[in-house]
């Protein structure tokens, strides 16, 4: 295990995983994790001469809580990845890496602080700009209008997915991790989510077991253990934000990002072509990151990139980390 710290990151009290002394380089993590996701990536990273630190996310794990929606807004959750910062690694640039909601966050502290933030690497969720419509629009017009069922949907309205999986994380998890994974079929992919509106998400889903060994037993009672004492408002809450988060970065607009960076995906991650939206994402993304440096998608990998293929990630994000030095750290 890293080390532990408590910091205060200006709005909210974080825990921070840390390992390793370097220039730093801040972990962002997505849904439903925690700084746990990044344990096959630390050692690594600090081992190549960085500090590896990856923070729990407000309303996860060690880090505060707070019982409002509009708290775990864009703005603030940027506001603690640049407290973070300021605290582990004051005056000096950091480099960002994050997967799935860590991506976005990742993209929006990158583009508000450029001269914090001098790159940064992401997996699962490319760049697509600032947005020009709120995502809540989007999900109703292709989902909702058409009584279909999306998961954001399912996770919309303040305590009803929570009634399901605070109650019993460990089905959630298994059942979640396992749906998103390059191990599952695409039947089960389809019994799981091509349903009406009225549905739950976990009706339809597979519970394998075993479990596929990327995940172990150990592993899926870390992530309850940290569930059974966070509870999923926190978490959840990012989902209700899209209009909140559509509003406050507008004022953004006409900025790029033109820091140094890095993507990995796999190529069976539905976030990876924001669920078949995009024929090339890649390309996409270098249209909004136009120094992009490297790119690399895994072959039967699904959304959980860093957890399922370890090896990969680190032989290819450890080398181009050490590119920076002397560079833009």
């Amino acid at each position: 295990m890293p080390d532990f710290k408590m910091i205060d990151a200006g709005n909210a009290r974080l825990r921070v995983a840390v390992e390793g002394d370097g220039p730093l380089v801040l972990m962002v993590h997505g849904f439903p994790e925690s700084w746990y996701s990044w344990r096959h990536q630390m050692r690594p990273i600090a081992e190549a001469g960085f500090t590896a630190a990856a923070i729990d996310v407000r309303g996860y794990g060690g880090s505060q809580k707070f019982g409002e929606v509009a708290d775990y807004s864009m703005e603030n959750i940027v506001a603690d990845v640049r407290g973070a910062a300021d605290a582990l690694s004051p005056g000096k640039p950091v480099v960002l890496l994050g997967h799935d909601w860590g991506a976005p966050i990742v993209y929006n502290s990158a583009l508000i602080h450029p001269d914090r933030f001098t790159a940064f690497a992401t997996l699962s969720v490319v760049y697509t700009g600032v947005p020009t419509r709120s995502f809540d629009d989007i999900i109703k017009e292709r989902f909702d209008d058409k009584n279909l069922f999306f998961y954001q949907s399912y996770f919309r309205e303040p305590g009803r997915a929570e009634a399901v999986f605070d109650p019993n994380p460990r089905d959630f998890l298994r059942k979640f991790f396992y749906i998103a994974s390059g191990d599952v079929d695409l039947s089960k992919i389809q019994t799981a989510f091509l349903k009406d509106s009225s549905a739950a998400l976990l009706d339809g889903m597979p519970d394998p077991d075993p479990f596929p060994a990327w995940l172990t037993e150990a592993d899926i009672n870390y992530y309850v253990h940290e569930f059974e004492g966070s509870g999923f408002f926190g978490p959840l809450s990012r989902y209700r934000n899209h209009t909140r988060d559509f509003h406050y970065l507008q004022q953004f607009k006409d900025r790029r990002l033109t820091q140094p960076a890095f993507f990995m995906a796999g190529n069976k991650d539905g976030a990876f072509n924001g669920f078949g939206a995009m024929e090339d994402p890649i390309a996409v993304m270098r249209g909004f990151v136009p120094n992009l440096e490297a790119a690399h998608v895994l072959e039967g990998c699904g959304h959980w990139t860093q957890q399922e293929r370890p090896a990969e990630v680190n032989e290819h994000l450890v080398p181009w980390l050490g590119t920076l030095k002397g560079r833009v750290i």
